[in-house]
């Protein structure tokens, strides 16, 4: 299991030590990528693609606050 570890450590080796130099993150896109297939599995029954285009746009506008 550790050996397993160890290659796939060394397979982004690349990939994590770039992280530290750019600081990039996917987080925030993968965070909107959810956002638009859970507003899609609810858009059952929207009359027309206009529509859930402009829902769409309108997920960037909206404000979400933590509650509890």
């Amino acid at each position: 299991m550790l050996q397993k570890f160890a290659k796939t450590l060394t397979a982004y080796t690349f990939g994590i030590l770039n992280y530290y130099d750019c600081r990039i993150s996917t987080g925030p896109l993968e965070g909107t990528n959810n956002k638009i297939k859970t507003l899609q599995r609810q858009a059952y029954g929207y009359r027309d693609i206009k529509f859930f285009k402009l829902k769409i746009h309108a997920l960037h506008e909206a404000k979400y606050a933590l509650v509890g």
